[in-house]
């Protein structure tokens, strides 16, 4: 007998004027309703971006109480965190309500105090605690959960990790919307958008990013979806542009250009957007393929132009090696974006500001830069803290200097953009976006100029105001990691 009838699984952003509160579906929401959907009645998928009537919480109060018998609500940012919290505490209490996602785990106790109606949450990837809890296994039981008892709050202990291969991709029919290159509630083209992960975790060991670890500091290890998943999920997607989440699409090489070959013998048509290290200009065969099969947008984080600050990071290249790179790489009919960390401990207002001199001269065609961010298992955590003069106000937050405060970043941050962005470069960008097919004649161009900063964001989205480098996936899982951060702040 089904547990329960009718489960509503919601995201609950609300309309946000940067990219990625617009740009990305809910995937994370999406695998954990793929993981459970056999398991109930139905499911209701709701996304509050785009439903208004249901932004009213008496409205969608009176939606719960008529039909619904669990409420499952994703947390992935810290943005607007404090509204979603006000918010889900609106909702009835009467029915059961899960939450989950990267946020949701890095504030369980939080959640627990402001919404008294919370009965659990979900702590690292969810997939496989929410099919235990919509089929019954007690509580205590459930690896991963925390949960309410008696007026306490008992957590369990952290789940072991489960297996990439056994999770179910999402059920796009579920979806009540499509989505579009959105800037500023602006469509920058008329093309769809969607998102597909075909592994998680990442081997490389860049001392800035922890997206290869949950909020928990497990370490989620390179793993790979079986390659056959990959292409059928791949042919039931109707989007015009599809990201690959992947941390590094080019981690196994031979399984590259084993996607690339089934991409192209399958004949599916779209455009590729991929995150990259430059390491893959090395490989020119692979790059081959990888054009052919519509491989159009490569996200790449350079992190920074200089030799010490790219040591300090270990990001494991050096300035040569990115210029050698880029040069093989601009031959083809790619749009490079590259992202950049600005603010690093020790780094000038000179050396900061070369960003965007470097980026011309490389021939990025797209840019966007962050404030170092300090996240709760960072190795830089211990460097900034033991360094005199610099801080940080928050996990997660952006790291400051005596010398460099939010106001003199702003300021190297503006100057970095009027350096990099200017009319010629502008367009460029217009340019190449017709080139590659991103755009056409019929689409609006203006919105394009906002292009960079939609790059910005798809680069920039996983622990990004709580990640992501890329969308946690839903309640609770890990989602594409280091090129995927959070609108800044």
């Amino acid at each position: 007998m089904t547990r329960y009838k009718h489960v509503l699984a919601l995201n609950p952003y609300f309309a946000h004027t940067t990219a990625i509160m617009h740009l990305f579906p809910p995937t994370g929401l999406e695998y954990i309703v793929a993981g459970m959907k056999d398991l109930v009645g139905k499911v209701t998928q709701l996304d509050l971006r785009y439903e208004k009537a249901f932004q009213n919480p008496a409205t969608l109060s009176a939606f719960i109480r008529r039909d619904v018998d669990l409420v499952c609500v994703s947390i992935r940012w810290h943005t607007q965190f404090d509204r979603i919290c006000d918010f889900i505490a609106q909702l009835p209490d009467e029915v059961p309500t899960v939450v989950g996602g990267y946020e949701a785990t890095l504030e369980v106790e939080q959640l627990f105090e402001r919404c008294r109606n919370i009965d659990m949450v979900v702590r690292g990837e969810g997939e496989e605690i929410i099919k235990q809890i919509v089929t019954g296994v007690p509580y205590e039981e459930i690896r991963g959960l925390s949960f309410r008892r008696n007026g306490q709050i008992v957590h369990n202990e952290n789940q072991v990790l489960p297996d990439l291969a056994h999770i179910a991709y999402p059920d796009r029919s579920l979806r009540r919307h499509e989505y579009y290159w959105l800037q500023g509630g602006c469509r920058l083209s008329r093309k769809t958008f969607d998102t597909v992960l075909s592994t998680r975790g990442c081997p490389f060991k860049c001392k800035f990013c922890t997206f290869s670890l949950n909020p928990l500091g497990q370490k989620r290890e390179y793993t790979e979806r079986p390659i056959e998943s990959v292409i059928e999920e791949l042919k039931s997607i109707t989007a015009d542009i599809m990201l690959f989440s992947d941390d590094n699409m080019f981690t196994n090489l031979q399984r590259s250009e084993q996607l690339c070959d089934l991409i192209i013998e399958n004949g599916i048509k779209k455009i590729f957007v991929v995150q990259a290290r430059v390491d893959i200009a090395k490989h020119r065969r692979i790059l081959d393929k990888a054009q052919q099969a519509g491989f159009k947008i490569f996200l790449m984080g350079i992190e920074s132009p200089h030799d010490r600050i790219l040591g300090q990071l270990q990001k494991g290249i050096t300035q040569q090696v990115i210029r050698d790179a880029m040069a093989v790489l601009t031959q083809y009919d790619f749009l490079l974006h590259g992202y950049f960390i600005y603010g690093n401990v020790g780094e000038t207002a000179e050396e900061m500001l070369y960003i965007a001199k470097f980026a011309q001269e490389i021939g990025l065609d797209t840019i966007s830069f962050q404030k170092l961010r300090i996240e709760k298992f960072s190795p830089l955590k211990e460097v900034v803290e033991s360094t005199p003069g610099y801080y940080y106000e928050r996990i997660g937050g952006p790291v400051y200097s005596d010398r460099y405060g939010r106001k003199e970043l702003r300021q190297i941050r503006d100057q970095i953009t009027r350096g990099f962005y200017t009319p010629r470069q502008l367009l460029r960008i217009v340019k190449k976006a017709r080139h590659i097919g991103l755009v056409t004649a019929s689409d609006v161009v203006v919105p394009l100029l906002k292009l960079p900063v939609v790059l910005g964001s798809l680069a920039l989205s996983k622990a990004r105001k709580k990640r992501s480098k890329r969308h946690r996936l839903a309640i609770g899982t890990a989602g594409p990691v280091r090129n995927h951060t959070p609108p800044a702040e």
